[in-house]
């Protein structure tokens, strides 16, 4: 069962605890009752918990998982003179809407590597937005875990960025480690949220290549760029770090002369190894100093947290990133909002001229 559509609950309260078992069909809850709370997940939908007080409730019903969303906010309802209960919505997704830009099929053949070839499933749809004026700059923007190109693309439509070309790929549908195996569209495979989870060095260069192949045959006077959000903001940094060092980690060459990187709630993956790759040459440390790269994190990220993306704009600063900008956000969740945005788009302006 591929998910569809996801709902992000936030358990809020001293010792209030959620752990799933079973493959994601039971989920028990310690809500301060002399017991735990025992849910059975229902058909077509699964259950799985990032962290100890985030739970996420996925499958290919979106009325089943609200129901079980909602079911779960239930088991400790709100108190009546506070009105505030312990379960707080951080977002939702859905795999599923309509795109006016362009698209086509892709997939993940000729990225180079038969190593990552073997353990990689095809990647999904592109989506493109065409710039409205003259055409200077092209961006590959990439998605969150567990959506898909289309995504972002009405709100890269919407943009103040008339010269910049968007080109947004769909990841391939593959089991999570951190879902519990649960197959959902992701860049990569992970075990945790952490800097240092290094488990799918293969899925990332594989990701890497893909953007670095959708880029390949822009225009030579065109700058190139690649930005994203969440698991896809990974990606890009990531991205930095191959055009820094001039190969990816499997030791191919990396061919695209990257101008700008952008990062939205996301972190650098295996910070530790990409340090020691940037800093193995002195030719390594000048493209790493002059690529721009972007940083932006939510103070109240639940799911990225604020201290984990500050650590990886430091991590990417030592190494050798001197033109790095690491902004941040009061009252921002894993998600953007409009201050972020016109951030975002000043950036790349001064950056790419676009």
């Amino acid at each position: 069962m591929e998910a569809q559509f996801f709902r992000f609950l936030k358990i809020v309260g001293v010792g209030f605890k959620a752990r799933a078992e079973s493959e994601g069909r039971l989920l028990f809850l310690k809500l301060g009752y002399s017991h735990e709370v025992e849910l059975t997940v229902p058909p077509a939908v699964r259950v799985f918990c990032f962290k100890p007080n985030v739970i996420c409730c996925t499958g290919i019903d979106k009325q089943r998982v609200h129901q079980f969303a909602a079911a779960v906010r239930g088991c400790k309802p709100p108190e009546i003179y506070k009105g505030k209960g312990c379960f707080v919505y951080l977002f939702q997704l859905a795999l599923s809407g309509r795109s006016k830009t362009m698209s086509y099929n892709s997939s993940n053949r000729g990225s180079g590597s038969r190593n990552v070839r073997r353990n990689v499933l095809d990647f999904g749809r592109t989506f493109v937005v065409m710039p409205k004026g003259t055409h200077t700059a092209t961006i590959v923007w990439l998605h969150g875990i567990g959506e898909k190109g289309s995504s972002w693309t009405q709100i890269l439509e919407s943009l103040p960025l008339p010269n910049i070309k968007w080109i947004c790929p769909s990841a391939p549908t593959r089991e999570v480690t951190l879902f519990g195996g649960y197959p959902c569209t992701a860049w990569f495979n992970m075990a945790s949220m952490s800097e240092d989870d290094c488990g799918d060095l293969e899925g990332l260069d594989a990701s890497a290549t893909h953007v670095a192949n959708l880029l390949t045959n822009e225009p030579d006077d065109v700058k190139l760029g690649v930005a994203g959000f969440s698991m896809g903001a990974s990606v890009a940094l990531y991205s930095a770090t191959c055009r820094a060092v001039g190969q990816y980690g499997n030791g191919n060459r990396y061919p695209i002369n990257l101008s700008a990187a952008v990062s939205l709630s996301g972190w650098l993956p295996s910070s530790r190894v990409l340090r020691n790759r940037v800093g193995v040459s002195q030719e390594a440390a000048r493209r790493a100093a002059l690529l721009p790269v972007l940083l932006c994190n939510g103070r109240v990220d639940d799911v990225v947290e604020y201290k984990l993306g500050e650590r990886s704009a430091q991590t990417m600063y030592s190494a050798g990133f001197q033109n790095l900008s690491f902004r941040t956000y009061n009252g921002l969740g894993h998600y953007t909002n409009l201050e972020e945005i016109n951030d975002v788009c000043s950036w790349l302006i001064a950056c790419l001229g676009a």
